[in-house]
């Protein structure tokens, strides 16, 4: 390109206002100025672009030409302005945000809630899949976030992860199996009732695996669920019991359609937290969403 992208911005507003003081006004330059630019132009260009007439500045046909052309690329980049400014104001944006169904509901739903009353032109798209599912979708750069159960702790270079908040699974169980309610119990007096719980491919059946692998027990449950807001109605009609996060029995449990059993030792804490890449630059609708939470 041999004239100056300069020279061309100010054949745009000439060619547009066709008047070079309406043109000298949207350059916030004086007429003299914008007079001198486009004398500039025609001659690097060896043509002349206007013509003077009563009605104002007039395209020449080789005027014509360049402003077809130059009209076009420079309201695109009109408009790339415009929708970076939309960005960094907030009046627009994208998220797209993973988590697990327990995240969803112990943490993320009151959240969003807030967010998009502040940001409602933000647009969001959650998925919600298992953790192992979420976190892979993190990797491949398909998610800015991930709002899962897993641990702080969690070893991974490429991922940074902050906690959120914590809570604790109960055990509850249906009326049928009301002796339960007598006492205290440990987890290999309870192996012989039948269980409820999610499927093996779920960072929450792990976790019970690993709590009764840690008791020397197998826990091999006779009833595998897709999702943890199945259990409490199963475990209510008394199919089996079942570990659920407290909030998920909360309801079943005022209507005393379940209750909670006695353990002698509560199971640890789990936490949900915020899961991002660590190598990864936020939109400023990220950045956003992140001041929200943290």
């Amino acid at each position: 390109m041999s004239a100056n992208l300069q020279y061309y911005k100010t054949f745009y507003y000439v060619a547009k206002y066709r008047n070079l003081t309406k043109a000298a006004k949207a350059l916030y330059v004086s007429q003299p100025t914008v007079t001198h630019t486009i004398h500039c132009l025609e001659e690097e260009l060896g043509c002349s672009l206007f013509v003077r007439s009563k009605s104002g500045m007039q395209l020449t046909p080789e005027g014509r030409l360049i402003y077809d052309h130059i009209a076009v690329a420079y309201e695109h980049i009109l408009e790339a302005e415009m929708m970076l400014r939309q960005l960094q104001e907030l009046s627009s944006g994208y998220l797209k945000i993973g988590a697990s169904e327990i995240s969803i509901h112990h943490y993320l739903l009151p959240v969003l809630t807030a967010f998009h009353k502040r940001y409602p032109d933000i647009r969001i798209n959650i998925s919600n899949s298992t953790t192992p599912r979420e976190l892979q979708a993190l990797k491949d750069n398909l998610l800015d976030f991930a709002i899962l159960v897993i641990s702080s702790d969690h070893k991974d270079k490429d991922l940074t992860i902050t906690k959120l908040t914590g809570f604790r699974d109960i055990l509850i169980a249906g009326n049928q199996f009301a002796a339960l309610k007598k006492q205290t119990w440990d987890l290999s007096s309870l192996s012989a009732f039948p269980f409820v719980s999610v499927s093996e491919d779920t960072n929450t059946r792990q976790f019970l695996n690993t709590i009764f692998l840690q008791a020397g027990l197998t826990f091999q449950p006779d009833i595998e669920l897709a999702t943890t807001d199945l259990i409490t109605p199963m475990v209510a009609n008394n199919l089996g019991i079942g570990f659920v996060p407290e909030k998920f029995a909360q309801s079943a449990l005022m209507r005393g359609e379940v209750f909670q059993v006695a353990l002698d030792r509560p199971l640890p804490e789990r936490e949900i937290c915020l899961v991002r890449k660590s190598d990864t630059a936020l939109s400023p609708a990220g950045q956003a969403f992140l001041c929200s939470i943290i």
